[in-house]
């Protein structure tokens, strides 16, 4: 019954060494693939997070952040949800979340 007992505890301390492992070396992956800021500039078309079109970046303010004109409103979209993907300006937010602001 020992025998069965140590065993049973050995696997277990192998097989959740061996995930550990496993399971950080995507999320590595991951982080170092987001690392690039995206190059905001005026005249680019900008993505919600559904994919959609919110609108056209008008200006980027000394922040970095870039600028929509929406319903005749100037808005600002902040930088830091704002992802560059195949030269793509996407935003984690969405049109209504940005006309919210």
């Amino acid at each position: 019954m020992k025998q069965i007992i140590l065993a049973a505890a050995a696997l277990a301390s192998i097989s959740s060494a061996a995930i550990a492992a496993e399971s950080t070396q995507p999320v590595q992956a991951a982080s170092d693939e987001v690392a690039a800021p995206a190059e905001i500039a005026a005249g680019a078309m900008l993505y919600g997070s559904d994919g959609r079109r919110i609108g056209r970046v008008y200006r980027v303010d000394a922040n970095g952040n870039p600028q929509i004109i929406l319903n005749s409103k100037m808005v600002t979209v902040p930088a830091s949800t704002v992802s560059e993907a195949d030269g793509k300006l996407s935003s984690s937010l969405s049109k209504k979340d940005v006309l919210a602001r």
